[in-house]
Formats: C-alpha cells, sequence, structure tokens
C-alpha cells in the first residue's frame, strides 16, 4: 500500500483542501440577522441600494443562503418596515384624543428620523405581524376615542403618514441652505426672494429661504388635529332644539 507523504513546507495546499473565505452555507444565518445587515445597508446607502446579491456580499455568504431565511427581496422590505414600526415608543394614551395623536405622531417621528430609508415603505407595504401592527392598533383607538368612525379612520391613518412620511423625506433631504444651517446661503437666498419681483413671495421671502423642520412638523399635526375637530363636528351636524 502507498503512503501519502505530507507535502513539504511551503508547498501549495491541494485542490482538496478547504478554502478561506466566504460561506457559502451562510452557516450560523438567521432571520433576524439578515435583517440586521439589511437594516445597516439601507441605512448607508438608501433603500435603492438594496438586493439580494449586494445583501450577501455584505454579509460574506452566497446569495442563494439567503432564501433559507427570507423569500425574496419583498420579505426583507417587509421585515425593515416591521421593524421600524414595532420599534416606535408607544405612548400610555390618556383618552385626549388630541394629545395622543400628536404623541404618537411624535413617536413616529422620532424613530423615523433614525431610519430615514425605511420610513416610507411603512406607507406601501401590507404588514401582517402583531408588533407591526401594534401601533395601526394605538392610532385607530385614538381615533375610535374621537368618534371617528372605522373606515374614516383608516383614511385619517393614512393621511396623517402620508404627512409623517412627506416632512420627513423633507427633512433629511434638505441641504443646509434650506434647514437654516448655512448663513450665508441662506442670506443669499433670502436676497433673491426678496428682490424676486413677486410681491407676496418678497413679503414672506424670510418664511421661505429657510425651513425649522421641528416646529414645521407641529404646525403640521397642529393642523391635522384642527382640521379633524372641524370634521367630527360638521358630521354631527347643528344640535336640535327641544320643542
Amino acid at each position: 500500500m502507498k503512503r501519502h507523504r505530507a507535502p513539504p513546507s511551503g508547498a501549495a495546499p491541494s485542490r482538496t483542501a478547504p478554502r478561506r473565505g466566504r460561506p457559502k452555507g451562510g452557516t450560523g444565518l438567521t432571520r433576524e440577522k439578515v435583517l440586521d445587515a439589511a437594516l445597516a445597508l439601507v441605512d448607508q446607502e438608501g433603500v435603492d441600494a438594496l438586493s439580494m446579491r449586494g445583501l450577501a456580499a455584505v454579509m460574506g455568504v452566497d446569495a442563494m443562503s439567503l432564501y433559507n431565511h427570507v423569500d425574496n427581496k419583498d420579505a426583507v422590505l417587509d421585515g425593515l418596515a416591521e421593524r421600524l414600526l414595532a420599534s416606535i415608543e408607544r405612548p400610555v394614551l390618556t383618552g385626549d384624543w388630541r394629545r395622543d395623536l400628536r404623541a404618537l405622531a411624535l413617536s413616529f417621528r422620532q424613530v423615523a428620523l433614525r431610519h430615514p430609508g425605511i420610513a416610507p415603505l411603512v406607507l406601501t407595504r401590507q404588514l401582517g405581524s402583531l408588533q407591526a401592527m401594534a401601533v395601526s392598533e394605538a392610532a385607530l383607538a385614538t381615533l375610535d376615542a374621537a368618534g371617528v368612525p372605522p373606515k374614516e379612520a383608516v383614511h385619517v391613518l393614512r393621511f396623517i403618514l402620508a404627512f409623517l412620511i412627506g416632512a420627513l423625506v423633507r427633512e433629511v433631504s434638505s441641504g443646509p441652505t434650506f434647514s437654516g444651517l448655512d448663513l450665508d446661503g441662506l442670506a443669499e437666498r433670502h436676497t433673491a426672494l426678496k428682490t424676486s419681483g413677486l410681491r407676496h413671495v418678497a413679503r414672506a421671502a424670510r418664511h421661505l429661504a429657510a425651513c425649522d423642520h421641528a416646529a414645521e412638523f407641529e404646525f403640521g399635526v397642529d393642523m391635522m388635529v384642527a382640521a379633524l375637530e372641524a370634521r367630527l363636528g360638521s358630521s354631527r351636524g347643528p344640535k336640535r332644539r327641544a320643542k
């Protein structure tokens, strides 16, 4: 019987020797780890950069190994949206629907600002997990306390989300001048608006030149509460006088 001698020191490894590098089997992968990596990728590069192949490269695994834990890219997006909603701190409802609605809106904004690339997903994904639906439950309970029937409450909930996402996109996408951080640029913008020859634009130049995002958010929430109050009042109609 022939004996195999060990290769001399420094010799090239045989073709059958295990190669170091990214694991092909996805050892240790879980759905949570996949979502962790996807969240980091989207936070850094935006949701458009997310792909199964790119996600696998970031994690150092073969793309096919991801499918043992998530069905496809849509499932990853659903998981990210659910994570964001589940991380929102739900304030204790006080029974004052105006205060509760404001508190829920503020909690959403705080989380959305940490993950602005994911927040818009809550407008378009149909989420099924109980954790993700808990915020919707709290919002619908608040609207129910205000006397809003279920069908209209859903309209109101979606309208509020659209406002919140729109305000978020503007805030995170604004340049330093519009955000009031570039004082030289702000002065130039103010002058340009002031001398535009447009009477109403010139009058509002100081306010148009920059945006206080926090103040705009609070103003928008106040407007929504006021609009809902007015709608509820008109829908109930005038009280009938007793004969």
